[in-house]
């Protein structure tokens, strides 16, 4: 593995950065997960609009223009000959010192990983998984945009220990009025009487890259959207449920908090989804 930090190329054992970045002792940095399907970096321009959305709310200038980064990238891609796999782009807010104003850092540090990821097991993309609610609430906008995809997911990570704890492998997690935002690291869809129905983004959901392109699949399969407040009864009563996202891929829940979704198999548009998905992106 060949990792990039800031221009130059390093061994996955010498890959470092400074213990006084702040994106390590603040969390104040930005990131992108990115797929590669048959050589190809998938939505790599939606990817990188996003990251430039996230750093200017942060006010964090990324050294190099998005054509810059987007060559860096499909190179880093190219250097470690991944056919398929997945980036982990990140901007930190770089090197500064133990206090939290981030304006004494003298510049961002960018670092792309080019490796592997698998979130679930194979068996579950033909079964489905069971999920929870998480007792937790989404960070709300009036204290922080979910929108933006900073380096801090303790939110996410206490949820995920709640799944974890609960013998579930994701949460979903609500606002604090109650509303369906979205899960610890995937937008979330139901499907009922063939309609599909996913949260709105003002609901604290990220607007997924993955999540836009199901929807645009979706579309052109004849499906009606409808992007809008969701709670745990629309959860509970729907016809199917799938999760998105970059990892994920797209993924069939077949229980939510010990409700069986459906059949409790995935359904007929779940499946129908993912094959379009499927064939979509490695062509």
């Amino acid at each position: 593995m060949q990792v990039y930090i800031d221009g130059k190329y390093y061994e996955k054992e010498n890959a470092k950065v400074s213990v006084f970045d702040h994106g390590f002792l603040y969390g104040d940095g930005i990131f992108e997960g990115i797929r590669v399907y048959s050589g190809k970096v998938f939505k790599l321009k939606e990817h990188l609009d996003r990251l430039y959305k996230s750093a200017k709310a942060l006010m964090l200038e990324i050294p190099l223009t998005p054509d810059e980064l987007k060559k860096d990238v499909e190179d880093a891609v190219k250097r470690n000959q991944k056919t398929n796999g997945y980036i982990r782009l990140v901007v930190s807010r770089g090197e500064g010192d133990l206090g939290v104003n981030p304006f004494l850092c003298k510049k961002a540090s960018v670092i792309i990983i080019v490796g592997d990821i698998q979130l679930y097991p194979e068996k579950f993309y033909t079964e489905g998984i069971p999920v929870i609610t998480s007792s937790l609430r989404r960070i709300s906008p009036d204290c922080f945009d979910v929108r933006i995809k900073s380096l801090n997911y303790l939110n996410n990570a206490l949820a995920k220990i709640e799944a974890a704890q609960a013998e579930c492998m994701e949460a979903v997690m609500l606002t604090r009025e109650g509303y369906v935002a979205e899960c610890t690291g995937d937008n979330i869809f139901i499907v009922s009487n063939g309609v599909l129905y996913t949260p709105c983004l003002t609901d604290s959901a990220l607007e997924g890259i993955t999540r836009s392109f199901v929807m645009e699949i979706a579309e052109r399969a004849g499906m009606t959207i409808r992007e809008t407040h969701l709670t745990q009864y629309d959860l509970y009563t729907a016809d199917e449920c799938f999760l998105t996202g970059t990892g994920a891929e797209l993924i069939p829940v077949n229980k939510i908090d010990g409700r069986v979704i459906g059949s409790g198999r995935p359904g007929e548009w779940t499946k129908k989804l993912a094959n379009l998905f499927h064939e979509a992106v490695h062509t």
